[in-house]
């Protein structure tokens, strides 16, 4: 592989003239023909005995060209671009030229490069941390959120039922007088204000007695997912088999001691405060170093170029896609549920992704203006702490990570560090 030529072509674009050497290509095509001949009839032949030299001259010379130059180009390319010094963003746009095997190939790969970047005031940046006081009303709500979740369900007697209590009852769902898929079923329980069904359906489930029969009518939001059932007026007829209303447990010492570690209900609220002040401490700092980090990317400059966006959405939506698969679930069934386009599903996580590239290539500026580095044993330790996070062994997580990766992200903390220590937080 030779480079051949490299230009900017335009703002954080290159491109690239690349050649392939004859004595390549020859190898490549050859490799091409023997992965191939099995599938090949040539006439006088048995199947897959045919010579390169006959298939080429039955089918062209130029037959297993395309394979060949799929072979080489990644290679090819990749040298290239480290010959040229470019740190690439993007997958480069290739296009073949003249292909021969006389005399190899030449190709032109079109490549995104990372932007210039300038970024300055990173230091003494002046911020308020704004700290949220734990009162006792806070104290008391999270006290009765542990009693609401050691409540237990009894039968509602002598009235009818009202918002807060669990429904056990029948549904049948029709639209138009006919009945539509995944609007009926029997015993089915719920909460009323759970807001767990469409708008309009639980408060009309309010006052009812066990034994009671009555129609439920509502309209689907436009933008619900079945497309048959957007906007549409529906009715459900229910049916009403048991009312149960919450059974709330003392608030006493022997509450505290069947909710936690606690012996008195005294010191349950000390700890519940306890606990409530670290994590105001916490979002307070977190909120302030969210705050240096806008500054700093208020004081980049660089044009950056939408595929780095792109990649980055792509980064996302993959993780996004690794978790549902986790809880049993695809990305396409998820979109039919949420009746979401691909489209408008990755705009969602458009001003996310683009925040997410402006941090990170201003932080790492930072490291180049700092000359912040990782050492061989904070590189080590990182690597022993992400395989005992995922319960993988060391050399599995460096084969997946790469060492000059990981050693930017190391050196990307350290920049954040580098900022917050010379902040001025009042």
């Amino acid at each position: 592989m030779s480079l051949i030529e490299k230009n900017k072509v335009d703002v954080n674009r290159w491109e690239l003239s690349i050649h392939v050497e004859a004595e390549a290509l020859e190898k490549a095509v050859e490799k091409a023909y023997r992965k191939n001949i099995g599938k090949i009839n040539v006439p006088g032949f048995r199947k897959g005995k045919a010579p390169r030299k006959m298939v080429e001259k039955m089918y062209g010379e130029g037959f297993f060209f395309e394979d060949a130059i799929n072979e080489l180009y990644p290679t090819a390319l990749r040298e290239a671009i480290e010959e040229a010094g470019l740190e690439v963003v993007a997958p480069a746009e290739v296009e073949a030229k003249e292909v021969s095997l006389e005399k190899g190939f030449d190709f032109v790969a079109k490549c995104v490069v990372k932007p210039e970047v300038s970024v300055k005031d990173y230091k003494g940046i002046a911020v308020t941390k704004e700290k949220k006081e734990v009162t006792d009303e806070d104290v008391a709500n999270r006290l009765k959120a542990m009693q609401d979740r050691g409540a237990r369900l009894v039968d509602a007697e002598g009235r009818a039922s009202q918002k807060g209590d669990t429904l056990t009852f029948d549904f049948d769902g029709y639209l138009d007088g006919v009945a539509f898929d995944g609007g009926k079923a029997e015993k089915f329980s719920l909460e009323l204000g759970s807001g767990q069904f469409i708008p309009g359906f639980e408060e009309q489930l309010e006052g009812r007695n066990i034994g009671d029969e009555f129609d439920v009518h509502v309209t689907f939001p436009e933008n619900y997912h079945a497309e048959e059932l957007k906007g549409k007026p529906v009715v459900f007829k229910c049916k009403v088999h048991e009312i149960k209303s919450k059974e709330l447990p003392e608030l006493d010492d022997e509450f505290a001691k069947d909710v936690s570690d606690k012996d008195t209900l005294d010191e349950l609220k000390a700890d519940i405060r306890s606990k409530m002040e670290e994590q105001a401490e916490k979002a307070a700092s977190d909120d302030v170093e969210n705050k240096l980090i806008d500054k700093v990317i208020e004081n980049m400059e660089a044009e950056i170029p939408q595929e780095m966006y792109e990649a980055r959405i792509d980064d996302m939506i993959r993780d996004f896609s690794y978790r549902l698969q986790s809880q049993g679930m695809n990305l396409e069934l998820y979109l039919q549920y949420t009746g979401m386009e691909m489209d408008s599903f990755r705009m969602t996580f458009e001003e996310q992704a683009k925040k997410q590239v402006k941090i990170r290539l201003a932080l790492e500026k930072i490291v180049e203006l700092e000359n912040i580095s990782a050492s061989e044993e904070e590189l080590e330790a990182e690597y022993a702490k992400l395989a005992e996070n995922y319960q993988m062994k060391t050399d599995e997580i460096k084969s997946v990570i790469p060492a000059s990766e990981l050693k930017m992200d190391l050196a990307v903390n350290k920049a954040i560090d580098l900022v917050k220590s010379s902040a001025v937080i009042q």
